[in-house]
């Protein structure tokens, strides 16, 4: 199973700039992007039904923010929205595919920005920490792709000494990556099969930051115990920034029934 996330600056724009011919090339079989832009009602058909996937979106209540948004080759068995807090689903930040061996969802965390202060950001990580707890329960494996706003290790981002009090990397959100990689058991799925330094999806200042290699890993996919000995691949396709500021992370899932 190979799995995408991508956060684009609007949905509309993206596929007028070629991303499903762009996904179409990269075949991947579940697609997580984020920042839709705008409801689904508001969208063309040309957004909404991507060649060769099924789409499925969930909504933010304001318009042109947040959105997310996944796409799948396979029907999932079901879809699920929102995480049962009220800052995620008004905002329109997580949807869910189910399929028989795992489930792959598509977050967007808060920016610290004019709807969410960084109180509120901490308070979104504290109740995602959270539902993953709880998803240890379940009898199923999880896949949870996105742009999580933050950066983990001094290795993803390329000036950390300068940003230590920076939202992003701030210490207690370092600590909060630390509880999920460490008691709440889940996988860093990118590092399990990449260790490469430079490995940035984000970059404050666009083409010459880029250049200068002043970035961030932002983007994540994360996996739950079961999946992380099936991670057999991982990159950061740039190519994917004409869609917009963050660049795909790709992983490669080799499942035994596959």
């Amino acid at each position: 199973m190979r799995v995408i996330t991508l956060q684009v600056n609007g949905l509309e724009q993206a596929v007028s700039k070629g991303l499903y011919t762009w996904l179409a090339s990269a075949d991947a079989d579940v697609v997580a992007i984020q920042n839709i832009r705008a409801k689904e009602y508001q969208l063309s058909d040309a957004a909404v039904y991507p060649p060769g996937y099924n789409a499925y979106f969930f909504d933010a209540d304001a318009d042109d923010y947040s959105g997310v948004a996944i796409l799948t080759r396979e029907v999932p068995k079901a879809i699920m929205t929102g995480l049962s807090f009220l800052q995620c689903d008004l905002q329109g930040r997580y949807i869910q595919a189910d399929f028989p061996h795992v489930s792959v969802g598509s977050i967007m965390f808060p920016p610290v920005d004019a709807f969410n202060s960084l109180e509120d950001k901490l308070a979104f990580q504290k109740q995602f920490l959270d539902h993953l707890q709880k998803n240890r329960r379940k009898r199923r494996e999880f896949i949870i792709c996105g742009n999580f706003e933050a950066a983990h290790k001094t290795i993803d981002l390329s000036n950390w000494q300068a940003n230590q009090n920076t939202p992003g990397f701030l210490p207690e959100e370092r600590a909060w990556f630390d509880q999920i990689f460490g008691p709440a058991g889940y996988t860093d799925a990118f590092r399990e099969a990449n260790f490469g330094e430079n490995q940035f999806t984000w970059w404050p200042d666009a083409e010459n930051a880029r250049r200068n290699q002043n970035g961030w890993r932002k983007d994540y996919q994360i996996c739950s115990p079961g999946v992380r000995q099936f991670v057999v691949d991982a990159r950061i396709e740039t190519s994917s920034l004409k869609f917009g500021d963050h660049a795909a992370v790709m992983v490669e899932y080799e499942f035994d029934d596959e």
